[in-house]
């Protein structure tokens, strides 16, 4: 495995779409390894490989330690609820929102097997679910934001 580097807001390449992923081959399990270990060492809880510049449609979410989710081509099937809660990101350090997300939500991916499979989020799961998921599509949780706070709004 491999760390890899994080773009940071102003790099283009956060702005594009991310293209799908037809063939799960060893190429993808590394970049998923690597992803989560690059996730973990920045003590995030989610990371879509635009944010380490490779614009594929895989994202890896842990929000439980030691139980992540491995994403391949995911998309959200069902929406429930509402949800208004702080979110930060990786690749804008030090920047905090509220964001206005569904409660729960249900995504359908496919694994590092090639399956396809579904799963059902809630909470702050539900909220990186959501996250991710927008960064496939050039998405930042500040075009979401209803509100940014100030970094003294920010609990530590």
């Amino acid at each position: 495995m491999a760390k890899l580097n994080i773009v940071k807001e102003g790099d283009p390449i956060l702005r594009k779409k991310s293209r799908p992923i037809t063939v799960v081959d060893e190429r993808i399990r590394q970049l998923a390894a690597d992803m989560l270990e690059t996730m973990r060492a920045a003590n995030g809880c989610g990371l879509a490989a635009v944010q380490v510049g490779k614009l594929r449609r895989i994202v890896v979410v842990e929000v439980e330690e030691n139980k992540p989710f491995i994403m391949i081509n995911p998309e959200i099937i069902r929406r429930e609820g509402r949800q208004q809660e702080t979110e930060g990101c990786l690749s804008l350090p030090g920047k905090w929102g509220v964001t206005d997300r569904p409660m729960t939500v249900t995504v359908r991916a496919s694994g590092l097997d090639g399956k396809e499979y579904t799963v059902t989020g809630s909470g702050l799961t539900a909220r990186a679910f959501c996250h991710e998921i927008d960064h496939l599509d050039g998405i930042l949780f500040t075009d979401n934001a209803v509100r940014m706070l100030d970094p003294e709004e920010v609990e530590g």
